[in-house]
């Protein structure tokens, strides 16, 4: 039974991860911590920009979560896994697929076009506002 609950916090953490991730992306990004995301809607000037230090941040918070976890396979542990594994999504979603970081992933899926064509609407604002779309994994139905 154990397992399944862990399961569980982690399903819901990742899902938790997408919502809170909206909230902070819309509020706090666009809102009083502009001058670290702004750098994001700018040109990109090499691999890494002053926003990923928000990536940084995030996996060490997760990594604190797992590792004082691990001690007694708690709560932790799992909310650190489903933390770490939305980085992942994160990662391969955002940076690799949208942002084309590694130039290596084509698609015709309508769900991952549908996302990238979110995203692009976000970018067109450089900046703070106006701007529209802040998910990662859900979008308005009108760009599919």
């Amino acid at each position: 039974m154990s397992v399944i609950i862990n399961i569980i916090i982690t399903l819901f953490t990742i899902a938790g991860m997408e919502v809170f991730s909206w909230f902070i992306h819309k509020y706090l990004f666009h809102g009083p911590l502009w001058f670290i995301h702004k750098t994001h809607h700018q040109e990109r000037h090499g691999w890494l920009e002053l926003n990923d230090v928000f990536s940084i941040g995030f996996a060490a918070l997760s990594l604190l979560l797992m590792w004082l976890g691990h001690f007694s396979f708690d709560y932790r542990l799992w909310i650190g896994l489903g933390i770490s594994i939305y980085g992942m999504i994160y990662f391969i979603f955002h940076d690799w697929f949208i942002h084309n970081r590694l130039k290596a992933f084509k698609t015709s899926n309508k769900y991952l076009l549908n996302i990238r064509r979110a995203h692009k609407v976000h970018h067109k604002s450089m900046e703070k506002e106006p701007a529209e779309e802040f998910g990662l994994l859900v979008t308005e139905k009108k760009y599919f």
